[in-house]
């Protein structure tokens, strides 16, 4: 991975976290906020740096989005959110990962569709639990509407997932085939 694929990985990575930190904040309804939508992105940013980069740099790229998206949200949402949005995240993310890895060799879709899954899971129960638990807001029912659009939205991802793949996601030592000449 060059400095430049990672500075625009994470680029890419904090605005995704820190554009869902602050559109958490506004529910659509009881069941969803804005967040919701737009959070299931930072899965795909993931599933594709995985697969052209492999785990190793998709974590170096979760670990320094992290931080950024943490110091960023801090000024731009509440503090609790930003606590729970960070250990979400992190921890999400890096189950993404490795469940990514370990189903990789599979076929395409079943590596980012598991992986979404369980990112989805964890990152919905953490972040909700932390950021708005005894807070007196429709929590639960925000968490499980949230729950459902990541589900839906992880599953749309595939196809975005499966375009990049041929394109910017295959590794290196793939991106041309047998019968390109070589450099």
């Amino acid at each position: 991975m060059t400095a430049g694929h990672f500075a625009v990985a994470v680029f890419c990575m904090g605005l995704i976290v820190v554009g869902s930190n602050i559109l958490v904040q506004f529910p659509i309804n009881d069941w969803l906020t804005w967040g919701g939508l737009s959070y299931p992105v930072a899965f795909l940013v993931t599933d594709v740096l995985n697969r052209r980069f492999g785990p190793q740099a998709a974590r170096r790229v979760a670990w320094v989005g992290f931080a950024l998206a943490l110091l960023v949200s801090v000024w731009v949402a509440s503090p609790r959110i930003a606590l729970a949005s960070g250990l979400a995240y992190i921890c999400a993310q890096l189950a993404d990962i490795r469940v990514f890895d370990r189903l990789r060799d599979k076929r395409w879709w079943l590596a980012p569709l598991m992986s979404g899954t369980v990112g989805a899971l964890l990152d919905t129960a953490v972040f909700f639990s932390v950021a708005f638990a005894a807070t007196g807001t429709p929590w639960v029912t925000w968490m499980l509407g949230d729950l459902a659009i990541k589900l839906v939205v992880n599953l749309t991802m595939l196809a975005p997932f499966r375009a990049l793949m041929w394109n910017i996601a295959r590794p290196p030592d793939t991106a041309h085939s047998p019968n390109d000449p070589q450099p």
